[in-house]
């Protein structure tokens, strides 16, 4: 390939936004590998980006802040209008103050404020948060045999934990719930973005005036001193980059333990533990397969094809971890390796409490259910189309039926134990919401728990 030819110009641009991509992205990671380090693709229709493919390229662009921007306020294409205003990769692409669009002192500064104020959650606090959830998800199907644990579990539950680690009150854990939901699934985006806007302002306020012991507290009160708008960003970022990953992460992992790949006798992996499948999904099918976009502040040659200024340099970290040259480390299984979790200035803050989440919820399903098994071949599942996610559409399992009584079992012993080892019940947020609105899971799920 010729070195001063342009990804503009690089031949064929592979789709990442179709059912094929969906069903079989590796043959697009193989296609521009065969070729080089990096190559064209379109994100969306109308929508070019350069994929990086190999890992020691990935590693460049990542760890190259001088070099490589994050803030998409560069991108010509858009600045241009050359990106359709309602394209689909706009929420995941355009500009936000928030720490992952930003650079130097000011993406330090927003950084060590979310960073600090995650470090405040100790692993045995986040387990004691995600254990009621899922005894409460489980509940809600495990009288049927059936569930889609997609929807009905791993969907749910980070969006109900988060609730929770920001503090939120019945009516805007509610609001935030089924406007994330419907963020994530593209229905009326736009409605949906301004219900989460006007809701996390709620919060904020609320939380300065009754501060508690929960996220949204912690980045108020850190030195920082972030305003308003830039609390509402990162509690944005921090939602958007914690429930997508994590749902992807759990039903990828709940799959492959329950795939005829790795079942035994008993129809369930034989002998692979929960940590080692989440190990196996962050190598071979990250939750995030393809994201880190950059913004090159000059030409630069990624070993054969040139990214030109102010376009998007995508992180293909699922193409990254399949690159040949990571042959022995992905034999060894070398945590160190993977790109899963990004690297460099801007890496997931979050990866230890985010496989704590995975552990204690797949653990939890699958000890209450113990013959779980899929309801479906897996080769008739679905993965949704996009071109940053890896993610089932669906997860149709069965199981036998078993009685709802988790919850109430989890609920009896928060009453039996000693009034100041309870959690502080959160204060109710004054508001101007209709008190007569249809109750949604997270104000069921605190109904269940107030005494």
């Amino acid at each position: 390939m010729d070195p001063q030819q342009t990804a503009a110009t690089a031949g064929a641009r592979c789709p990442m936004h179709d059912a094929a991509f969906a069903a079989d992205p590796r043959q697009v990671y193989d296609r521009l590998r065969a070729h080089g380090p990096a190559g064209p693709v379109e994100l969306a229709p109308g929508v070019e980006a350069t994929l990086v493919v190999q890992h020691e390229m990935a590693l460049r662009v990542l760890q190259n802040p001088t070099l490589f921007s994050r803030d998409a306020r560069r991108w010509a294409a858009l600045n241009e209008g050359r990106v359709a205003p309602d394209s689909p990769v706009l929420p995941m692409m355009a500009y936000r103050p928030n720490c992952l669009f930003t650079d130097g002192a000011v993406h330090l500064r927003l950084r060590k404020a979310v960073t600090d104020s995650l470090g405040r959650l100790n692993i045995s606090r986040i387990r004691r948060d995600v254990e009621p959830i899922a005894d409460y998800l489980i509940d809600r199907f495990s009288e049927l045999g059936r569930a889609d644990l997609l929807n009905d579990y791993a969907k749910l539950l980070p969006l109900l934990l988060f609730n929770k680690l920001f503090g939120c009150p019945a009516d805007i854990g509610d609001t935030l719930t089924s406007a994330m939901s419907a963020i994530f699934d593209g229905k009326d985006a736009l409605r949906a973005n301004e219900e989460l806007t006007a809701c996390l302002m709620e919060l904020i306020a609320l939380k300065r005036r009754q501060p508690g012991d929960d996220v949204t507290s912690w980045l108020i009160q850190h030195p920082a001193g972030l305003n308003d708008e830039e609390l509402k960003d990162q509690l944005v970022m921090l939602m958007g980059a914690g429930v997508e990953p994590e749902r992807n992460l759990i039903g990828n992992a709940l799959l492959l333990l329950l795939s005829q790949e790795s079942a035994g006798a008993s129809g369930r992996g034989s002998g692979l533990l929960v940590e080692e499948a989440l190990d196996h999904v962050l190598w071979n099918d990250p939750p995030i397969a393809n994201y880190a976009t950059h913004y090159p502040v000059q030409d630069v040659d990624l070993g054969g094809v040139v990214a030109e200024a102010n376009t998007p340099v995508v992180i293909s970290f699922a193409g990254a971890n399949s690159d040949p040259a990571l042959a022995e480390a992905r034999r060894a299984r070398s945590r160190g390796a993977h790109l899963a979790w990004g690297a460099g200035a801007h890496s997931c803050p979050a990866k230890d409490p985010a496989q704590v989440i995975a552990v204690t919820a797949i653990e939890k399903l699958l000890n209450a259910l113990p013959d779980l098994t899929l309801a479906v071949p897996e080769k008739e599942l679905e993965w949704r189309p996009g071109p940053f996610h890896r993610a089932l559409a669906t997860l149709p399992v069965r199981f036998s039926p078993s009685p709802a009584t988790r919850l109430a079992a989890a609920a009896q012993h928060r009453v039996d134990r000693p009034a100041a080892d309870r959690p502080a019940p959160v204060a109710p947020a004054p508001s101007a919401r209709n008190e007569s609105r249809r109750k949604g899971f997270w104000s069921t799920f605190l109904d269940l728990f107030r005494v």
